[in-house]
């Protein structure tokens, strides 16, 4: 049924899949013998954070931060809003920041500012699943990408427009 609200299908469950592989391959060659904690934004990466993390054979802490920025639209508000104080403690640890996509730039060069000043981590690095092709609001990228995309908007494996479509197992692009 949430299917026909699709314009096109992107990337099929296995296409992910095989993406997700790959990727965990690489950080876990990165981090090998390192004191990791991943920090998830939530809800966007939920499904994603799942998937990648239970293919990464490495000890590791995982907490979660809750960020809005798009409030139900289908583009950034510019606002992005999260509680500072819900930073886990990452001292001396090294992070990777987990999201679904880079769009503006404006959620993770907020986030990635935070941790960097307040939070005294080893390293950071964030890791996307997708990451639209387009000029950026804030100069800020991604050190790990699943999928480049087109500036176009997208729904199903963990996003969500007006907190539906996150359940569809493929990454598709809504209909206008």
């Amino acid at each position: 049924m949430m299917h026909s609200d699709l314009e096109k299908v992107l990337y099929r469950e296995e296409e992910i899949a095989a993406r997700l592989d790959r990727l965990a391959i690489q950080i876990t060659e990165d981090y090998r013998g390192k004191e990791l904690t991943v920090l998830a934004i939530l809800n966007g990466s939920l499904i994603f954070m799942a998937d990648l993390l239970r293919r990464i054979p490495l000890p590791l802490q995982l907490d979660c931060l809750r960020v809005k920025s798009y409030y139900g639209g289908t583009v950034t508000t510019g606002r992005v809003e999260f509680d500072h104080s819900a930073l886990p403690l990452v001292h001396g640890r090294h992070v990777l920041l987990l999201d679904d996509i880079l769009d503006s730039g404006n959620t993770l060069a907020s986030i990635i500012e935070t941790i960097r000043t307040e939070s005294g981590a080893s390293s950071l690095k964030s890791c996307v699943l997708l990451r639209k092709i387009k000029k950026r609001e804030l100069s800020v990228e991604a050190d790990y990408v699943g999928f480049d995309i087109e500036d176009e908007f997208v729904v199903g494996y963990g996003l969500d427009y007006q907190e539906r479509y996150r359940n569809l197992p493929l990454i598709g692009v809504l209909k206008a």
